[in-house]
């Protein structure tokens, strides 16, 4: 008691730091956090023990109230892990409701694409300090230490600043010379000088500057940081305290609305005819270029804030000085910010949302412009093929927010259905194009594209996340049984995909064009040219399709066998328990409702076969005409291109410490290529002859045993590093240079 008393006054004195009571007798592994009660919340501590999982252990409120220390107890995810240590060991994963909690615990689900963002909306107030900078309206100030000189300001005077001014410049004189317009030729002036350098400084109503500058006291700045910088502050911070303290903090009150006459006026409309609609095309044209880039999204919201609440504000009302006022109508103090990487909307990441305009201009343009007048063919196919990308994340995102929001059954169904509907629909147009043109180019396309996915998933994906990851972690820890399981999968796999192969090499002819010899001399044996392997007897019914039939089925019963033992038999491996949030929570409310997500996904998928089929259209030129190898655009573009959300989702677990869910992104992914894609693919030309036939070439064959045998060893032992990471790499970008330097296909 004494022990933890000590504990608890060193929690007042730091206010906001948190303690590790203890660890069970009978579990070693158990790590227990206690909170004090303080009306602010605090940071979780992360589990030491397994750093490979972003967690944080949370006690039970027995095992707190022991010891004085007050729990508030909240929605949480336990998973049980038995990798490298020796027994069962516990971890428990903070979460904001019982939604986020299904997500994350489909993320250790076998079988299931994992899903790094959130479903539901997140209170602001829950949020890290450079989140909630991001979301700022510009109408609060918020003091910062060092100079406004940056290399981002500096940036924004050359690509915005000076041409956005030059057309206040020009404007100016125009409203001084209709005499009526003259205080807005002086507000451009004004205007003109602010935005050629808008940094700490801040726009107010002059009835705002009129009222005396209202600083914070030093309680009021305190409260606003983090915890961890309240120590030592002797007017807010008491020495000991038993109970939450209640203070009285002054803050600024909105100016009241004063009732004007801005309407009344004739100025107003010759601005409103003259100046304001050349400054709208310029605002709007500022906020587009700005908001492109994502990084300078900063300037696009001051763009856009000017165009719609200063432009229209009286002229004598416009005031602008530099200020310590909480409350402004426009404060900006950087342009560029790196963090806008995080930035959603209605849960969508920007990037994503910047990218849809894209989606419906391929459409636009690929179904009007036949002639190829406006765009050639390889342009209309580098848009295309882009274009997947957003389609890839909102088909995510779907069937994330549908998996959190239904039971296992309907989980599965919706992963298994759309999980890889964006290869598919690529792979299916592709085929029935070749088809129609009687080429077969197109087969060994899909065929290099497959092939590409695979060791893509097995070597990059892994390999840059380690490296990514190790940079960062030195030397991180997974679960080595799991990942045994998915190794042991693609085992199987590849030797069940490659197994025709093998059979047609083994019993196919070697057939060749044209054979000569030296006449008269018999020493000398023949030689013969373009020879290849015969397997128009092995086509037979008889002979080959039989044996790839017996594949189509026996690799998805593998996958349902894997899924009954993680999930079933062997439930140890990804033991998952979901806690219910208290009822004094908040709740959760979802980005998209099911019925949302459903019709996401059934537009989605509607627009990434249009998309598909424009890629296919296009790319022809491209294969008949290019001098890369038409192998090396299957295993990179093709391949690589749809599974960019993929990568990022595992390069955020990576740097989160949680290598186990980046290991799993690229397994998940390769298991799902070679068990459901490939049987589906070949299910499809059972009931529509495009004559795919499951016979790889060499180079196919070998670089995916390779690939699987090298990936197999180094999940071993169960922990990485940056140096393993940037092994698979290399080994990744070899093979692309076997790809690259390789002979054209002979049907191409």
């Amino acid at each position: 008691i004494g022990v933890c008393l000590l504990v608890c006054v060193d929690n007042v004195i730091g206010f906001g730091r948190q303690l590790t009571v203890g660890k069970k007798p009978h579990d070693p592994q158990e790590v227990f956090v206690c909170h004090t009660h303080f009306p602010q919340e605090r940071k979780p501590v992360m589990a030491a023990d397994h750093p490979e999982l972003n967690g944080v252990a949370t006690p039970s409120p027995d095992a707190c109230s022991q010891h004085f220390c007050h729990f508030t107890p909240k929605c949480f995810l336990t998973v049980h892990r038995d990798g490298w240590h020796e027994g069962t060991t516990k971890t428990t994963i903070r979460v904001e409701n019982e939604v986020e909690a299904q997500r994350e615990a489909n993320n250790y689900r076998f079988g299931f694409r994992k899903w790094k963002g959130n479903v539901t909306e997140r209170p602001i107030e829950d949020r890290s300090d450079i989140v909630k900078e991001l979301y700022t309206d510009l109408s609060l100030v918020r003091p910062r230490e060092g100079s406004a000189i940056t290399v981002g300001n500096i940036a924004y005077v050359f690509l915005f600043g000076w041409w956005i001014s030059l057309f206040y410049i020009l404007i100016c004189p125009l409203m001084f010379l209709t005499i009526l317009g003259a205080p807005y030729g002086k507000l451009c002036l004004k205007m003109a000088l602010y935005l050629l350098w808008p940094f700490r400084k801040a726009i107010e109503k002059v009835s705002d500057a009129d009222k005396p500058n209202m600083k914070p006291t030093n309680c009021e700045r305190i409260s606003s940081q983090k915890d961890d910088d309240l120590v030592g502050d002797g007017d807010c911070a008491p020495l000991l305290v038993s109970s939450p303290i209640l203070t009285e903090i002054p803050v600024p009150l909105l100016p009241q609305k004063r009732t004007s006459d801005y309407w009344c006026r004739v100025s107003t409309y010759v601005w409103l005819l003259l100046g304001y609609p050349v400054l709208v095309v310029v605002h709007f044209l500022a906020c587009v270029l700005s908001w492109l880039p994502v990084f300078s999204i900063p300037v696009a919201k001051m763009n856009f804030r000017i165009l719609t609440t200063v432009l229209l504000m009286a002229p004598e009302e416009v005031h602008i000085k530099k200020q310590e006022m909480i409350r402004v109508t426009l404060y900006c103090c950087q342009a560029f910010n790196m963090y806008y990487y995080k930035y959603t909307i209605q849960g969508i990441n920007i990037f994503a949302l910047n990218l849809l305009p894209l989606v419906f201009m391929t459409l636009v343009l690929g179904y009007t412009d036949h002639d190829h007048i406006y765009l050639n063919s390889e342009t209309m196919f580098a848009i295309a093929i882009t274009s997947i990308i957003p389609l890839s994340y909102y088909i995510g995102m779907g069937i994330a927010s549908i998996s959190a929001q239904s039971n296992f059954a309907v989980g599965a169904v919706v992963n298994a259905t759309f999980g890889s509907i964006t290869e598919i629909t690529f792979y299916i147009t592709a085929l029935l194009r070749g088809h129609h043109a009687g080429t077969k180019c197109y087969e060994e396309i899909v065929k290099a594209a497959l092939t590409g996915t695979l060791l893509g998933c097995i070597l990059f994906i892994p390999g840059i996340c380690m490296t990514i990851g190790g940079i960062k972690h030195s030397e991180q820890r997974f679960n080595s049984r799991s990942a045994g399981v998915s190794s042991a999968l693609l085992f199987i796999s590849v030797g069940g995909v490659f197994a025709p192969t093998l059979f047609s090499k083994t019993f196919g002819n070697l057939v060749c064009e044209s054979c000569s010899n030296i006449p008269g001399n018999a020493s000398v044996p023949f030689t013969c040219k373009d020879c290849i392997l015969d397997l128009s007897s092995a086509r037979n019914p008889p002979v080959l399709l039989p044996l790839v039939y017996t594949i189509s089925v026996l690799l998805p019963a593998s996958y349902l066998i894997g899924l009954i033992f993680t999930l079933k038999t062997h439930s140890h491996i990804y033991d998952i328990h979901i806690s219910e949030g208290h009822p004094h929570g908040h709740h959760a409310v979802v980005h998209w409702s099911r019925w949302k997500a459903l019709a996401v996904l059934i537009v989605a998928t509607a627009l990434m076969a249009c998309c598909a089929d424009l890629c296919t259209e296009n790319i022809e030129p491209i294969l008949s005409h290019s001098s890369i190898s038409q192998y090396f655009i299957g295993v990179t573009v093709l391949a690589m291109v749809p599974e960019l959300p993929e990568i990022v989702n595992g390069i955020q677990f990576a740097l989160q410490n949680n290598i186990s869910l980046s290991l799993e992104v690229g397994s998940c992914i390769a298991v799902q290529v070679t068990m459901i894609q490939i049987p589906l693919l070949i299910l499809f030309n059972a009931f529509y002859d495009v004559g795919f036939i499951l016979v790889f070439s060499d180079i196919h064959l070998w670089a995916s045993i390779f690939s699987v045998i090298l990936v197999n060893y180094i999940f071993m032992d169960g922990k990485c590093d940056y140096f393993q990471g940037t092994a698979l790499v290399v080994v990744y970008l070899i093979l692309l240079a076997l790809y690259f330097f390789a002979p054209s296909p002979r049907s191409c």
